[in-house]
């Protein structure tokens, strides 16, 4: 998945031209008769880059003409921050990709540079299985076929490979993986890449609802790269002479990453490290509140620190709002946590700021009843949330959101509700 800045290629280009002219698919059939035994295909599985949208790493279908030694990338994941409207689709949800072809050494160059694991798998598929993937990539490599509408999940990069793979298996692909159990969720899956950056780490998973924590197949899986290659690894078929053959013949490591996050095999859970980053904030507050809570310092920490966590959490209750009631990024769809991080967090802001430096005494004692009244809101809807999960429609693994915001909202609920029954110190 990069930008394209793409070379000019010499290899099958007259057939690219002459395929482009066709004008049915069937038409190229035999174009490609006898062509098979000349060709070796391969996956190109290539691990996590530094940008975010790389984290989840590529994949690409290489083709090699042994009879000229030249190899072809063809790539389903190309973009470009120069297309009409870019940023306006991306965060509505509609980024436009782009199917290329290119050199592959030039691909594997550009990935060496920037640190990235190149492993191949060499495909073992007769001669026609070989044919009729090339003329389908082919076909996607059309000015008319080139671009698509990306999506996270259920379109991209790897699911183009992996219906490829299923189409030269005349199916068997998906029969073997369509409806085998996953041990994980999509955003299990998610969460073994971002690991690393638990503020990324929250965020995706903070916004992703509760579509992707429903079950799902190992077929379901392959929107990851790394899923493909190892499924096709363990895959094997049987030939048309009737001969069980497994799918990858070999594999090939061009470049190992030096110094990167690995991939977990497993997620590592955040909740108990947001849980107990809650209490310790819990804790501080509540001790401050014991030793200093008549003066003037502690109030206009706890205003502060209000104004704060609005800022914060406003503004990604916001962007899930928005994104939930007008995008098209639908696996941010039916999402629990909008019950208690939502725009309404924006209001903490200015009420924690008048509690902070306001010298009213009445305007004060106001911000601090309606702090009281919002902070009580926050943690009862917290709960509620951790309610209904019990119930399979509104199930969602949004535990970490609640470590996270619901012990905090009980103890800043219950400051405030002291301070409205005691006294502020006197202004100086």
């Amino acid at each position: 998945m990069r930008p394209p800045s793409i070379p000019k290629i010499p290899l099958f280009l007259l057939f690219l031209l002459f395929l482009g002219a066709l004008s049915t698919p069937l038409g190229a059939q035999d174009q490609f008769t006898g062509r098979g035994d000349d060709l070796v295909l391969r996956l190109a599985v290539i691990g996590p880059g530094n940008e975010l949208y790389f984290w989840w790493g590529h994949i690409g279908l290489v083709v090699e003409d042994m009879r000229t030694g030249e190899e072809l990338f063809f790539d389903w994941g190309v973009f470009s921050f120069d297309n009409e409207n870019f940023f306006t689709n991306f965060t509505m949800g509609r980024l436009i990709y782009s199917c290329y072809v290119s050199p592959a050494d030039w691909n594997y160059r550009g990935y060496i540079n920037t640190n990235r694991d190149i492993t191949l798998y060499t495909l073992d598929l007769d001669p026609e299985r070989k044919e009729e993937v090339l003329r389908r990539a082919a076909i996607n490599m059309l000015p008319e076929n080139r671009d698509y509408n990306y999506h996270h999940f259920d379109d991209n990069c790897a699911t183009r490979i992996r219906d490829l793979l299923d189409i030269a298996l005349e199916g068997r692909f998906f029969e073997a993986y369509g409806q085998m159990p996953s041990q994980f969720t999509l955003r299990q899956q998610v969460r073994r890449h971002t690991w690393f950056n638990p503020l990324v780490d929250w965020a995706l998973s903070f916004w992703m609802g509760q579509r992707i924590d429903r079950p799902i197949t190992v077929w379901d899986d392959m929107f990851l790269p790394s899923e493909i290659g190892r499924r096709a690894l363990e895959f094997s078929y049987t030939d048309n002479s009737g001969r069980q053959r497994p799918l990858v013949s070999s594999v090939e490591v061009i470049y190992a990453s030096q110094g990167r996050p690995v991939v977990r095999e497993i997620p590592r859970p955040q909740g108990p490290q947001q849980l107990i980053g809650s209490l310790v904030f819990s804790a501080l507050l509540l001790g401050f509140y014991k030793y200093r809570g008549g003066t003037l310092a502690f109030r206009r920490t706890l205003g502060l620190t209000q104004a704060s966590l609005g800022l914060f959490f406003g503004i990604a209750g916001t962007m899930l709002a928005f994104m939930m009631a007008l995008t098209d990024h639908d696996y941010t769809y039916e999402n629990a946590n909008i019950l208690f991080v939502n725009p309404l967090f924006i209001a903490s802001i200015p009420l924690g700021l008048r509690l902070a430096f306001n010298r009213d005494e009445d305007k004060r004692q106001g911000a601090l009843k309606i702090s009281l009244v919002f902070w009580i809101y926050l943690a009862a809807a917290g709960l509620i949330s951790m309610l209904i999960r019990l119930f399979p429609p509104f199930y969602q693994q949004n535990q970490d959101s609640q470590a996270m915001i619901i012990p905090a909202a009980l103890a800043l609920a219950l400051v405030y509700y002291w301070l409205t029954r005691g006294r502020e110190p006197p202004e100086p």
